[in-house]
């Protein structure tokens, strides 16, 4: 029997986000937003994360500039830390905001720089709390 496309997106989902992330969505939906849970469960990171077209890292640096685009700073994070285990490097994240910065205009880019530094800044603080 063949995984649904649900049970593909859910370990793609656990693997980049994390599982205590994932557990957590799924543990406090209710039956309102639990429909929104499982659609882009299978709908974003089944059908599309895991299709073999392009590689997790080259998504991952698509995603930043489209969610940079359309105003997304609470995905934005979510999916900076999701292209750093993905393989992106802190300058080529760097390198996308200051080309979104020309493209979407200063106001975006710095929005951007002003989330990315959060983010590393939060990631710096737990790797310190780990050694």
């Amino acid at each position: 029997m063949s995984e649904t496309m649900f049970e593909k997106g859910l370990a793609a989902r656990k693997e980049m986000v994390g599982i205590a992330a994932v557990e957590r969505a799924f543990a406090t939906a209710n039956d309102f937003t639990r429909p929104m849970q499982e659609l882009v469960t299978e709908q974003c990171w089944g059908a599309i994360w895991t299709r073999p077209g392009l590689d997790r890292r080259s998504r991952s640096l698509l995603n930043l500039g489209m969610l940079a685009a359309a105003n997304r700073p609470d995905e934005l994070a979510g999916h900076i830390r999701v292209g750093i285990g993905n393989g992106l490097t802190r300058q080529e994240v760097q390198e996308r905001f200051l080309q979104a910065a020309i493209y979407l205009g200063m106001p975006a880019g710095l929005n951007c720089f002003r989330i990315a530094k959060a983010v590393f800044d939060e990631m710096d603080a737990n790797a310190e709390g780990v050694r």
